[in-house]
């Protein structure tokens, strides 16, 4: 499996802005065990800011600029490194090796059956108990410039958490002047493997988490979703958006259609935790995503090259959550928006391939742009 990642140069507007973009480094505490944690923190001239800690290549803090021009945090998460390990939300952490869920942790490459830790009811779900999100990354490089940029890297054993091969890892983060944050994940295997590898922010465009996200308008560039059973593993369907409550083509209100007990898959969820089919060509960066928070003004358009993009409603938080400031979070606090290949990929011959071989290169990108109205 090969994705593609289209590139354009960052066209600077005027050359006092072509060094702006600056990169820190600094520490962010330890863990028990004594292992130092760092902190990147890439910031632009136009306001905005984001701090990637090297526990999970976790993006631990994202400023935003309002409509007024007031800077706040858009994305959940913790204060403290510890916390990131005890409280494993997954809050803002690169995800792996395969996001989301494998049908009661079991897969097969040529042949050769393979069982992972179900740590998600009878299903294994992000990695398994420990996955990429609680390892500790190494800081390749850290560069100012058009684009601020840091290149992370972890270096995954053969057979870590039941998975063949050793895998190679880099996630690199990088913020231009236009308000892009973009995000890439590279990886190479020493054998046959599957792979998924994504991002697990949890948005809330407020910059307040003491309001929830319903009122939040999203537009979702995708005709089709794949359905799930009541352990949220996919059918294998591939069903129309049209008439249902996941048709978000048009810009609608996360909150609208959210309680539609009506709806089966609504309720299996929950709310949404489904993957939505990105419509173009998986491999192509292409438009995805649109949120916006009417109150202050905030739009976040995402590009993926993946073919599936998981919308998440932020429906098992329970109030028992405290992030950043000791805040509760609760359900409908934020949402979640994590390209990849299907759930259960490996498991679905028709579905996009998870599959990695030796000498190729996984590629997956991800683009959020942000602006105020």
């Amino acid at each position: 499996m090969k994705y593609a990642i289209l590139g354009a140069a960052c066209l600077m507007a005027c050359s006092s802005h072509a060094l702006a973009a600056s990169a820190t480094r600094a520490g962010f505490g330890a863990l028990s065990d004594g292992s130092k944690i760092e902190a990147v923190t890439l910031t632009n001239a136009a306001g905005m800011s984001a701090k990637v800690i090297t526990l999970g290549a976790a993006l631990q803090a994202l400023i935003v600029p309002d409509r007024g021009g007031k800077k706040e945090d858009v994305v959940l998460g913790y204060d403290t490194a510890q916390e990131y390990l005890t409280r494993p939300n997954y809050f803002g952490v690169s995800v792996g090796r395969f996001a989301n869920r494998i049908a009661k942790g079991k897969f097969s490459i040529d042949g050769k059956s393979y069982t992972l830790s179900s740590n998600d009811g009878p299903n294994a779900l992000h990695g398994g108990p420990k996955g990429f999100d609680k390892r500790v990354w190494k800081i390749d490089s850290v560069s100012s410039g058009p684009d601020a940029k840091v290149v992370m890297s972890y270096v995954s054993a053969d057979g870590e958490e039941g998975f063949p091969g050793e895998l190679k890892v880099t996630a690199t983060y990088s913020l231009n002047e236009q308000n892009e944050l973009r995000l890439d994940y590279r990886a190479t295997t020493s054998k046959p493997t599957v792979l998924n590898l994504t991002n697990h922010s949890y948005f809330n465009l407020s910059g307040n988490d003491a309001r929830d996200v319903m009122g939040n308008m999203v537009t979702l560039n995708a005709a089709r979703f794949t359905p799930v059973d009541a352990t949220l593993i996919p059918t294998g369907e591939r069903r129309a958006v049209a008439g249902t409550p996941f048709d978000f083509r048009k810009a609608a209100r996360v909150g609208d259609r959210i309680r539609d007990a009506r709806d089966q898959q609504i309720r299996y969820g929950r709310g949404y935790d489904h993957n939505f089919i990105v419509d173009g060509a998986p491999g192509t960066l292409r438009p995805a995503a649109v949120v916006t928070d009417p109150v202050s003004g905030r739009t976040m358009e995402m590009r993926v090259s993946a073919p599936g993009i998981q919308f998440y409603t932020g429906n098992f938080m329970d109030g028992t959550f405290f992030g950043k400031g000791q805040r509760s979070y609760r359900q409908g606090d934020a949402i979640c928006l994590e390209p990849g290949v299907f759930p259960d990929s490996p498991n679905h011959a028709d579905f996009p391939s998870a599959r990695l071989n030796p000498g190729q290169t996984y590629l997956n990108t991800m683009v959020y742009k942000f602006s105020a109205k």
